[in-house]
């Protein structure tokens, strides 16, 4: 029975590599978007897989749950620091400052949209009725292009 263990251990560590493998930089580039600081990204990306790794098992949609773990750490990293301040640069990038006056909901689904999930797993991300994804991402981006123009707006 030994045997038996070892092998499904093993066979769940090398499934798990090849994930690694694929999935990190997708998810350290998403968290980078999402809060500006590439340290804490990476950190928040590797504490992700590390939560994958106790689990034990991989779940049905792997990508899908470690983006909705990493929110969640993204989310106590947050709260645990007082709120960032949105300060306005001449050097900041212009999608940078649109993104930063979104609402957090509408910011999350248009970074998982640039990042290629399905309605379905945006959904199931981030708590949502699928019917009402198309519509709040509608809004998302109408206000994500509304602050860009208001970003360089000279009056």
């Amino acid at each position: 029975m030994t045997a038996t263990v070892s092998h499904s251990s093993r066979s769940f560590h090398d499934r798990f590599v090849a994930l690694f493998y694929g999935q990190f930089h997708r998810l350290n580039r998403f968290l980078d978007r999402l809060s500006g600081d590439p340290e804490l990204a990476a950190d928040l990306a590797q504490k992700s897989l590390v939560k994958l790794y106790q689990r034990g098992s991989l779940p049905g949609r792997p990508d899908a749950w470690l983006i909705t773990v990493a929110l969640n750490l993204f989310r106590n990293a947050r709260s645990t620091v007082s709120r960032r301040q949105r300060l306005v640069t001449v050097g900041r990038d212009r999608a940078r400052l649109a993104l930063d006056q979104l609402p957090e909901r509408e910011r999350q689904l248009l970074l998982l949209m640039a990042e290629g999930m399905s309605y379905h797993d945006m959904a199931t991300t981030l708590e949502l009725n699928e019917a009402s994804v198309g519509t709040l991402l509608a809004r998302a981006k109408r206000a994500f292009r509304e602050h860009c123009d208001a970003a360089f707006d000279p009056s």
